[in-house]
Order: C-alpha cells, then sequence, then structure tokens
C-alpha cells in the first residue's frame, strides 16, 4: 500500500530498493531553503543493514503489512528453533541466530508473537514480562541493603542479570526483556 513519506513511523516495515525495511527513525528536516525532507533511518529486515534515506515530503513509498500470528515454543532442534502455530499446529523452523539473544529466555509451551512477509518468518515478539529462577546469586552481606547496589546473578538459562541484594539463588524473579536483554524487575509473586 502506499503512503507519503511523511506518515511514516518507528516500526512500519516499507519496500525500499526491492528490500524489506524497518523504520527506526524519522524526522521532518525543514532546510534554510526549498522544501521539506523526510529523513528516514531504516534497517534491512533480513541482513540487519542500516540505511539513511531522504524523500520529498509528497512523495510515496511501499509500506507493507506483516502477518502476525502466535505461535508456541516446542523444543531448541541444535541451532534452529522448532515453533507450531496455535490455531493450525503447523510447526515451522527458525534458526537460533534469526531470533537474537532473546532465544535464550524462550521457555516450554511459550505463546510468542512471529511477524511473516509471505510465509517467511522475519520477527519475533516475546512476552514482556517473563518469569525465571536465580540459580545463582552472591551471599546477602549485612548492610549492604541500606544501599541502592545491585549484584550480579544468573538465571536458569545461563543469563546475567543485575538483581537486589536481598534475592538469592532458588528464588524466582520477574525479568523484563528489552532488545533481548533481560533486566530484573520484581520478585515473583506466585
Amino acid at each position: 500500500m502506499k503512503v507519503n513519506a511523511i506518515t511514516l513511523r518507528a516500526g512500519h516495515v516499507v519496500e525500499y530498493n526491492g528490500k524489506l525495511c524497518v523504520v527506526t527513525k524519522n524526522e521532518i528536516v525543514q532546510p534554510g531553503k526549498g522544501n521539506s525532507v523526510a529523513q528516514v533511518e531504516m534497517r534491512d529486515i533480513r541482513t540487519g543493514n542500516k540505511d539513511n534515506v531522504r524523500y520529498r515530503t509528497q512523495e510515496t513509498v511501499e509500506r507493507v503489512r506483516l502477518e502476525q500470528t502466535e505461535y508456541q515454543f516446542l523444543y531448541f532442534a541444535g541451532d534452529d528453533i522448532v515453533l507450531m502455530n496455535n490455531e493450525t499446529y503447523e510447526q515451522i523452523t527458525v534458526p537460533k541466530e534469526q531470533m537474537g539473544p532473546q532465544a535464550a529466555y524462550l521457555q516450554d509451551s511459550m505463546v510468542i508473537e512471529v511477524e511473516t512477509f509471505e510465509g517467511e518468518p522475519l520477527g519475533f515478539k516475546m512476552p514482556d514480562r517473563i518469569v525465571m529462577e536465580i540459580v545463582e546469586a552472591e551471599p546477602v552481606v549485612k548492610g549492604q541493603t541500606a544501599t541502592t547496589s545491585y549484584k550480579p546473578a544468573i538465571l536458569e538459562n545461563g543469563e546475567k542479570v543485575m538483581v537486589p541484594p536481598h534475592i538469592g539463588s532458588g528464588i524466582k524473579i520477574v525479568v523484563k526483556l528489552e532488545d533481548g536483554i533481560g533486566t530484573y524487575v520484581e520478585r515473583y509473586k506466585g
């Protein structure tokens, strides 16, 4: 679907030079002389290469709509991830590196949103918050809780996260994923 370049926002997917690109930044630039232009920063979905493009504000670009479908994580098969469509029970295999660092946070039967274009998986959206158990943490030092210091801890998936001093091994915590990196939110109350 054709849209004006001025209407593009971060997260929109466009077709540019035969490639699918996701818009990461868009700003309207008004030079001292002449017409305004849309300065668009985009990243190629398949290769990850970034590109900066200037469009005249009246210029149109081809915006692509991605299908979003819920898939359930089944298991790891070597360097691949096997997912199942919750409606059709069709299974797909995706390379672990395509999902990036967030693949380490997959848990049994976890439901994730997969964005596809013409049947090809391109993007993955994990749940905002995940419950994980601490398997290794430094012991609590008396008096350390008075300050707002954090200590490193290792989660059940082997990833490191910074936690408050009162959190120890065997405690379940809520982890928030941002760009594939887990950060401590709170102690799990379940």
